[in-house]
Protein backbone atom coordinates (compact mmCIF):
# COMPACT_ATOMS: atom_id res chain seq x y z
CA UNK A 1 0.00 0.00 0.00
CA UNK A 2 1.50 3.33 -1.17
CA UNK A 3 2.64 6.35 1.02
CA UNK A 4 0.15 8.73 -1.35
CA UNK A 5 -2.73 5.71 -1.07
CA UNK A 6 -2.56 5.72 2.52
CA UNK A 7 -2.52 9.06 3.56
CA UNK A 8 -5.87 9.15 0.97
CA UNK A 9 -7.75 6.40 2.66
CA UNK A 10 -6.76 8.12 6.26
CA UNK A 11 -8.32 11.30 5.07
CA UNK A 12 -11.37 9.47 3.45
CA UNK A 13 -12.12 8.07 6.92
CA UNK A 14 -11.83 11.12 9.07
CA UNK A 15 -13.74 12.89 6.68
CA UNK A 16 -16.53 10.40 7.39
CA UNK A 17 -16.19 10.56 10.59
CA UNK A 18 -16.67 13.63 11.22
CA UNK A 19 -19.38 14.63 8.61
CA UNK A 20 -22.53 14.34 10.70
CA UNK A 21 -24.81 14.38 7.77
CA UNK A 22 -22.85 11.31 6.33
CA UNK A 23 -22.93 9.40 9.64
CA UNK A 24 -26.78 10.03 10.20
CA UNK A 25 -27.31 8.44 6.83
CA UNK A 26 -25.12 5.72 6.84
CA UNK A 27 -26.18 4.38 10.54
CA UNK A 28 -28.18 6.33 12.47
CA UNK A 29 -31.52 6.20 9.71
CA UNK A 30 -30.73 2.53 9.01
CA UNK A 31 -30.92 1.45 12.64
CA UNK A 32 -33.67 3.64 13.74
CA UNK A 33 -35.49 2.13 11.20
CA UNK A 34 -34.56 -1.23 11.86
CA UNK A 35 -35.27 -0.81 15.85
CA UNK A 36 -38.75 1.04 14.89
CA UNK A 37 -40.17 -1.57 12.57
CA UNK A 38 -38.38 -4.56 14.65
CA UNK A 39 -40.11 -3.55 17.73
CA UNK A 40 -43.38 -2.10 16.68
CA UNK A 41 -44.26 -5.39 13.92
CA UNK A 42 -46.12 -3.17 11.57
CA UNK A 43 -45.09 -4.79 8.43
CA UNK A 44 -46.97 -6.17 6.10
CA UNK A 45 -44.24 -9.12 5.45
CA UNK A 46 -46.35 -12.14 4.17
CA UNK A 47 -43.71 -14.44 6.57
CA UNK A 48 -43.75 -15.98 9.49
CA UNK A 49 -41.48 -13.64 11.59
CA UNK A 50 -41.32 -9.75 10.46
CA UNK A 51 -37.89 -9.61 11.39
CA UNK A 52 -37.40 -12.05 8.47
CA UNK A 53 -38.49 -9.56 5.93
CA UNK A 54 -36.83 -6.66 7.92
CA UNK A 55 -33.13 -7.84 8.59
CA UNK A 56 -32.23 -8.52 4.59
CA UNK A 57 -34.29 -4.97 3.49
CA UNK A 58 -32.70 -3.04 6.33
CA UNK A 59 -29.13 -4.55 5.11
CA UNK A 60 -29.70 -3.74 1.53
CA UNK A 61 -31.19 -0.18 2.72
CA UNK A 62 -27.63 0.29 4.27
CA UNK A 63 -26.12 -0.82 1.25
CA UNK A 64 -27.79 1.76 -0.45
CA UNK A 65 -26.91 4.54 1.56
CA UNK A 66 -23.31 4.18 1.69
CA UNK A 67 -22.43 3.01 -2.02
CA UNK A 68 -24.81 5.11 -3.38
CA UNK A 69 -25.78 8.03 -1.74
CA UNK A 70 -22.85 8.59 0.47
CA UNK A 71 -20.20 8.24 -2.27
CA UNK A 72 -22.12 10.12 -4.93
CA UNK A 73 -22.98 13.15 -2.71
CA UNK A 74 -19.16 13.54 -1.45
CA UNK A 75 -17.79 12.66 -5.02
CA UNK A 76 -20.31 15.37 -6.15
CA UNK A 77 -18.92 17.70 -4.25
CA UNK A 78 -15.14 17.07 -4.16
CA UNK A 79 -15.88 17.26 -8.01
CA UNK A 80 -17.48 20.91 -7.98
CA UNK A 81 -14.76 22.50 -6.00
CA UNK A 82 -11.98 20.88 -8.54
CA UNK A 83 -10.57 18.78 -5.90
CA UNK A 84 -10.47 15.91 -8.35
CA UNK A 85 -8.85 17.58 -10.75
CA UNK A 86 -6.11 18.81 -8.30
CA UNK A 87 -5.70 15.14 -6.93
CA UNK A 88 -5.42 13.42 -10.93
CA UNK A 89 -2.11 15.13 -11.30
CA UNK A 90 -0.82 14.62 -7.72
CA UNK A 91 1.74 11.02 -7.05
CA UNK A 92 -1.86 10.00 -5.62
CA UNK A 93 -3.46 9.70 -9.35
CA UNK A 94 -6.98 8.97 -10.30
CA UNK A 95 -6.89 4.88 -10.01
CA UNK A 96 -6.01 5.11 -6.48
CA UNK A 97 -8.06 7.39 -5.64
CA UNK A 98 -11.05 5.30 -6.83
CA UNK A 99 -9.37 2.60 -4.84
CA UNK A 100 -9.28 4.63 -1.34
CA UNK A 101 -13.23 5.57 -2.26
CA UNK A 102 -14.39 1.64 -2.58
CA UNK A 103 -12.03 0.76 0.40
CA UNK A 104 -13.91 3.60 2.56
CA UNK A 105 -17.69 2.38 1.16
CA UNK A 106 -16.26 -1.04 2.33
CA UNK A 107 -15.07 -0.01 5.87
CA UNK A 108 -18.56 1.89 6.14
CA UNK A 109 -20.28 -1.08 5.19
CA UNK A 110 -18.44 -3.68 7.48
CA UNK A 111 -19.51 -0.84 10.30
CA UNK A 112 -23.27 -1.00 9.43
CA UNK A 113 -23.32 -4.96 9.38
CA UNK A 114 -21.77 -5.40 12.38
CA UNK A 115 -24.01 -3.23 14.01
CA UNK A 116 -26.99 -3.99 12.26
CA UNK A 117 -26.50 -7.91 12.66
CA UNK A 118 -26.13 -8.02 16.20
CA UNK A 119 -29.57 -5.67 16.84
CA UNK A 120 -31.18 -8.15 15.07
CA UNK A 121 -30.34 -10.74 16.76
CA UNK A 122 -31.58 -8.79 19.86
CA UNK A 123 -34.94 -8.37 18.26
CA UNK A 124 -35.07 -11.81 18.26
CA UNK A 125 -33.84 -12.54 14.20
CA UNK A 126 -33.14 -16.45 14.21
CA UNK A 127 -29.99 -16.43 11.64
CA UNK A 128 -30.00 -20.47 11.91
CA UNK A 129 -30.65 -20.51 8.19
CA UNK A 130 -28.14 -17.56 6.89
CA UNK A 131 -25.50 -18.37 4.63
CA UNK A 132 -22.80 -15.55 5.38
CA UNK A 133 -20.82 -16.07 2.03
CA UNK A 134 -23.75 -15.87 0.03
CA UNK A 135 -25.12 -12.73 1.39
CA UNK A 136 -21.31 -11.43 1.53
CA UNK A 137 -21.77 -11.98 -2.77
CA UNK A 138 -24.88 -10.05 -2.75
CA UNK A 139 -23.21 -7.32 -0.79
CA UNK A 140 -20.31 -7.06 -3.14
CA UNK A 141 -22.66 -7.26 -5.96
CA UNK A 142 -25.05 -4.50 -4.65
CA UNK A 143 -22.05 -2.40 -3.94
CA UNK A 144 -20.77 -2.55 -7.43
CA UNK A 145 -24.42 -1.68 -8.50
CA UNK A 146 -25.12 1.12 -6.13
CA UNK A 147 -21.74 2.58 -6.69
CA UNK A 148 -21.52 3.15 -9.99
CA UNK A 149 -25.24 4.53 -10.04
CA UNK A 150 -23.86 6.69 -7.50
CA UNK A 151 -21.00 7.42 -9.40
CA UNK A 152 -22.56 7.58 -12.85
CA UNK A 153 -24.91 10.98 -10.98
CA UNK A 154 -22.16 12.39 -9.21
CA UNK A 155 -19.91 12.86 -12.24
CA UNK A 156 -22.72 14.21 -14.40
CA UNK A 157 -24.74 16.91 -12.48
CA UNK A 158 -23.68 20.04 -10.90
CA UNK A 159 -23.41 19.32 -6.57
CA UNK A 160 -26.76 21.08 -5.93
CA UNK A 161 -28.35 19.23 -8.43
CA UNK A 162 -26.26 15.87 -7.35
CA UNK A 163 -27.58 16.51 -4.08
CA UNK A 164 -31.14 16.68 -4.65
CA UNK A 165 -30.92 13.54 -7.17
CA UNK A 166 -29.32 11.38 -5.17
CA UNK A 167 -31.50 12.25 -2.08
CA UNK A 168 -35.13 11.59 -4.54
CA UNK A 169 -33.32 8.32 -6.06
CA UNK A 170 -32.70 7.22 -2.38
CA UNK A 171 -36.20 8.09 -1.32
CA UNK A 172 -37.79 6.77 -4.35
CA UNK A 173 -36.10 3.67 -3.96
CA UNK A 174 -36.63 2.91 0.00
CA UNK A 175 -40.34 2.79 -1.10
CA UNK A 176 -40.09 0.70 -4.44
CA UNK A 177 -37.07 -1.29 -3.33
CA UNK A 178 -39.01 -4.57 -1.59
CA UNK A 179 -36.55 -3.05 1.21
CA UNK A 180 -39.49 -2.24 3.99
CA UNK A 181 -42.63 -2.14 1.63
CA UNK A 182 -43.11 -5.82 0.36
CA UNK A 183 -43.37 -6.30 -3.35
CA UNK A 184 -46.99 -7.46 -3.45
CA UNK A 185 -48.28 -4.39 -1.02
CA UNK A 186 -47.35 -2.12 -4.63
CA UNK A 187 -49.65 -1.25 -7.00
CA UNK A 188 -49.69 -3.66 -10.40
CA UNK A 189 -47.45 -1.73 -12.12
CA UNK A 190 -45.11 -0.49 -9.51
CA UNK A 191 -44.44 -3.82 -8.49
CA UNK A 192 -43.33 -5.26 -11.88
CA UNK A 193 -41.03 -2.23 -12.30
CA UNK A 194 -39.88 -2.65 -8.02
CA UNK A 195 -38.56 -6.25 -8.45
CA UNK A 196 -36.09 -5.10 -11.67
CA UNK A 197 -34.65 -2.28 -9.75
CA UNK A 198 -30.89 -2.51 -8.28
CA UNK A 199 -32.98 -1.86 -4.67
CA UNK A 200 -35.39 -4.38 -5.40
CA UNK A 201 -32.84 -7.16 -6.23
CA UNK A 202 -30.60 -6.84 -3.76
CA UNK A 203 -33.50 -6.96 -0.78
CA UNK A 204 -34.39 -9.93 -2.48
CA UNK A 205 -31.50 -12.13 -2.93
CA UNK A 206 -30.53 -11.40 0.52
CA UNK A 207 -33.55 -12.89 1.51
CA UNK A 208 -32.52 -15.81 0.07
CA UNK A 209 -29.18 -15.63 1.62
CA UNK A 210 -29.77 -14.91 5.12
CA UNK A 211 -33.55 -16.75 5.26
CA UNK A 212 -33.60 -19.40 3.14
CA UNK A 213 -36.29 -20.76 0.49
CA UNK A 214 -39.61 -19.20 0.31
CA UNK A 215 -38.46 -16.05 1.69
CA UNK A 216 -37.64 -14.14 -1.70
CA UNK A 217 -39.83 -13.50 -4.17
CA UNK A 218 -38.18 -14.46 -7.19
CA UNK A 219 -34.10 -15.69 -6.28
CA UNK A 220 -33.18 -17.09 -9.40
CA UNK A 221 -34.35 -13.83 -11.41
CA UNK A 222 -32.79 -11.21 -8.40
CA UNK A 223 -29.83 -12.69 -8.54
CA UNK A 224 -29.55 -12.29 -12.50
CA UNK A 225 -30.72 -8.55 -12.08
CA UNK A 226 -28.23 -7.45 -9.35
CA UNK A 227 -25.44 -8.83 -11.67
CA UNK A 228 -26.57 -7.39 -14.69
CA UNK A 229 -26.72 -3.76 -12.49
CA UNK A 230 -23.34 -4.65 -11.09
CA UNK A 231 -21.92 -5.50 -14.59
CA UNK A 232 -23.74 -2.32 -16.31
CA UNK A 233 -23.10 0.58 -13.31
CA UNK A 234 -19.55 1.11 -13.29
CA UNK A 235 -19.23 0.83 -16.92
CA UNK A 236 -21.77 3.46 -17.12
CA UNK A 237 -20.08 5.77 -14.77
CA UNK A 238 -16.00 4.91 -16.43
CA UNK A 239 -18.05 6.23 -19.49
CA UNK A 240 -19.66 9.22 -18.40
CA UNK A 241 -17.70 10.77 -15.45
CA UNK A 242 -16.53 14.06 -16.24
CA UNK A 243 -13.46 15.08 -13.48
CA UNK A 244 -14.38 18.76 -13.79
Amino acid sequence: MSGPFRSQLGAEVRILARNGEQLLLTIVIPVMIFVFFGLTEVLPSGLDDHMDFLTPGVIALAIMSSAMVSLGIATGFERSYKVLKRLGVTPLGRPRWLAAKILTVLIVEIIQVALLVPIALLLDWQADDARWLLALGAVGLGTAAFGGLGLSIAGRLRAEINLAAQNGLYIALLLLGGMVIPFENLPGPMESVAKYLPSGALADVLRDALIGPGAATQPGTSWIVLAAWAAAMPLVAAATFRWE
